[in-house]
């Protein structure tokens, strides 16, 4: 049964934004965090109508890291931190705002000549207390750098933290798990359990876990100290997330992260005032702050 292994299961809010779909995960009411992992997002797979493409203009975030990871497409990023990078599949972009950082994130121009291919894992990161008002950080690892571990039809690539005997250089602030594990038909691959807390996502096609199908943009929790196989008849695409446990809750209010209401007060009042710092070369737009009347928290 599914209960034995695992101990929660979160369904998706899905949102179509206009030629693709974002399903989200976390945050949740559910449950807020795993392991340092409070937001989880997979935009599309979609193709992007010709001279179309992604523009999320600039906006800010505290106290959390943004990691970015594509199955297929490019993006390019630009921060207040004057940094300019691409991404590309198989690499990640890892942004850390610290006390205080903007950027955005569109559709590169030779993508958008022929219909950009969008498909990735957005998520974000709590940082420990101690670390969240740190100096702002941003760090491209390459697919090449990336651990890819292979074997019974199975290639797991660790993008964060340490899996399967090998470890992945991004820089972590906490105990941090973090793979893309795509399956071959008949391939198989196992989950040990020595994270505190873990998840897996099937982003698509079709595993089974201990041979209980799983659902496609569905996280599920597995229980502590459990070690289970996941395996695929036909192939697919699954994510696993996770780390050490946070003992003390984050509050969450639009893009803003932090143990501390009224931090979170303080930056929607800088951002309002225009007090964060520009993106150099993509200064002229931004995206307003929203009317929502009170800081949303997840305990």
């Amino acid at each position: 049964m599914l209960d034995d292994f695992v101990l929660q299961t979160i369904l998706p809010s899905t949102h179509d934004l206009g030629g693709f779909k974002v399903h989200r995960t976390l945050p949740n009411r559910e449950r807020t965090m795993v392991g340092p992992f409070l937001f989880f997002d997979q935009m599309g797979p979609a193709h992007l109508p010709v001279g179309g493409g992604i523009d999320v203009r600039p906006h800010p975030h505290i106290n959390l890291s943004t990691v970015t990871y594509l199955f297929d497409g490019a993006i390019d990023h630009r921060d207040s931190l004057g940094t300019k990078a691409r991404i590309e599949p198989g690499a990640v972009n890892l942004m850390t705002a610290g006390h205080g950082i903007v950027h955005s994130e569109r559709s590169p121009g030779d993508e958008r000549a022929e219909g950009p291919n969008l498909s990735g894992i957005q998520t974000w990161l709590a940082m420990p207390e101690a670390k969240e008002e740190m100096d702002p950080a941003f760090e491209h690892v390459t697919k090449a750098d990336l651990p890819m571990i292979e074997a019974h039809g199975a290639r797991s690539r660790i993008i964060m933290g340490s899996l399967w005997g090998q470890s992945a250089p991004t820089t972590t602030y906490s105990g941090t798990i973090y793979a893309d594990i795509a399956l071959d038909p008949g391939a198989s691959v196992p989950i040990d359990a020595a994270a505190e807390e873990r998840a897996i996502y099937l982003a698509m096609g079709e595993a089974t876990l201990e041979g209980v199908p799983l659902e496609p943009q569905v996280l599920y929790v597995l229980r502590p100290g459990i070690s289970a196989t996941l395996r695929s008849a036909s192939g697919g695409r699954a994510m696993l997330c996770g780390g050490d446990a946070f003992t003390t809750p984050r509050h969450v209010w639009w893009n803003f992260v932090s143990s501390r209401r009224d931090r979170i007060d303080e930056a929607k009042r800088a951002w309002t005032a225009g007090e964060f710092p520009k993106v150099p070369g993509d200064e002229k737009e931004w995206i307003e702050i929203p009317a929502i009347p009170k800081t949303v928290s997840y305990p």
